[in-house]
């Protein structure tokens, strides 16, 4: 099963949240930082309004917080819209 983002919605996969710091300091599960940072893996058409900037295989930063979160066959996945996108990066 696949999902197909409608109007100007992107179905993203958030990174791992890390699990020990530069230091070497094991995060217990509460100590983690929620991750900004995921991967595109559908882009809607846009609308009218909304040019879609991003594309599949994309590595954005999103608004924290962002989105609805979605389990499909034991993954989870973020649907948010292209203006919870805050940047592309490389």
């Amino acid at each position: 099963m696949t999902i197909k983002p409608l109007q100007d919605r992107v179905v993203v996969k958030m990174a791992e949240a890390e699990e020990t710091t530069a230091s070497g300091i094991v995060l217990t599960g509460s100590a983690k930082e929620k991750p900004e940072f995921a991967e595109v893996l559908e882009v809607g058409p846009g609308t009218s309004d909304v040019k879609m900037e991003v594309k599949k295989g994309d590595k954005v930063l999103i608004s924290k917080y962002s989105g609805t979160n979605v389990k499909l066959e034991g993954q989870e996945y973020i649907i948010v819209k292209m203006e919870d996108i805050l940047a592309v990066v490389d």
